[in-house]
């Protein structure tokens, strides 16, 4: 492709596959498309309903699906999951510090989610799950970070935890069922506003310091 004058490098064709360039900041394009290097890879998606969190997807289409193959190709994966049915803020990354610091269950990065009951929501459901919830085959309590009812069956939970279908089985323990689940935040970072379901976009500077104020 490069040898064929398919490549530019700041607006100008490079003919030489030896040449070498700092990635970051490193803007090129191939067949007119243009690129913006980054030596490490940190995304945000928009994951939609319907999309499993696997490069092995079984029942659903991957939610790698929705990423350009380049980045898939240096090795970009998910930090954590989330279930075929929830959706909203999922990150991605090649950076495998970046992705242990924000998936290790040692690291409490907060996480809110916005679920919908089956239930209208009373102040017992908030207390129960504030004060802690027993869940089986767990040996203690698991105790949500934040709880609040902003609407009569909208809870918004923060867990700090990472277990298997966490806010769902804490719901059911406190009384209630999950109809919906919506990921909105992760430590300090709030799910872009415009970032339609199944759309990626890159974190600059400012949303990489945001996502580690509380992490």
């Amino acid at each position: 492709m490069i040898l064929a004058g398919r490549v530019c490098v700041a607006g100008e064709p490079c003919d030489d596959p030896d040449a070498e360039f700092e990635p970051e900041g490193l803007v090129f394009s191939v067949d007119g498309e243009e690129w913006v290097g980054h030596k490490q890879a940190y995304l945000v998606l928009n994951k939609p309903a319907g999309y499993e969190v696997s490069h092995k997807a079984l029942h659903h289409p991957s939610v790698f699906l929705l990423v350009p193959r380049p980045l898939l190709t240096r090795g970009v994966q998910a930090v954590g999951r989330l279930d075929e049915d929830t959706t909203g803020l999922l990150l991605l990354s090649d950076d495998g510090q970046f992705i242990h610091t924000y998936s290790s269950p040692k690291k409490k990065v907060p996480k809110v989610y916005e679920v919908t009951t089956k239930h209208p929501i009373d102040d017992a459901l908030v207390a129960a799950l504030l004060a802690g919830v027993q869940l089986h085959d767990e040996p203690a309590p698991i105790v949500a970070a934040g709880c609040e009812r902003v609407s009569e069956h909208h809870l918004r939970l923060t867990v700090t935890e990472g277990k298997y279908h966490l806010v769902k089985r804490m719901v059911a323990a406190a009384g209630n069922r999950v109809e919906a689940l919506h990921r909105s935040r992760v430590g300090g970072l709030t799910l872009p506003e415009g970032l339609a379901p199944g759309k990626w976009a890159w974190l600059a500077a400012d949303d990489l310091a945001r996502l580690a104020e509380r992490a």
